[in-house]
């Protein structure tokens, strides 16, 4: 399971929150980043997804295949980061 989806899990973030945080980000990374940050995750956990998302854009995508979402979304995205 990819790390990412791992601890949001162990964190009890549900399914559908998951979903809605990886759809965010394919479409909107600073918003996933809030919407990240309102999970209610323990801070050292908070920094570390933040880390993972922020620096292995790979997880990302293994995540966004995991979850049967658009990875061309997660493309146009990342050009948005890095501008």
């Amino acid at each position: 399971m990819n790390p990412i989806i791992a601890i949001l899990k162990e964190n009890n973030v549900s399914d559908a929150q998951i979903k809605d945080v990886f759809e965010t980000l394919t479409q909107n990374p600073l918003a996933a980043m809030a919407t990240i940050s309102q999970l209610g995750l323990p801070q050292e956990q908070l920094q570390q997804v933040m880390a993972e998302v922020m620096q292995n854009p790979s997880l990302i995508k293994d995540a966004v295949d995991e979850l049967g979402l658009d990875f061309s979304k997660v493309e146009a995205a990342k050009s948005q980061i890095q501008q």
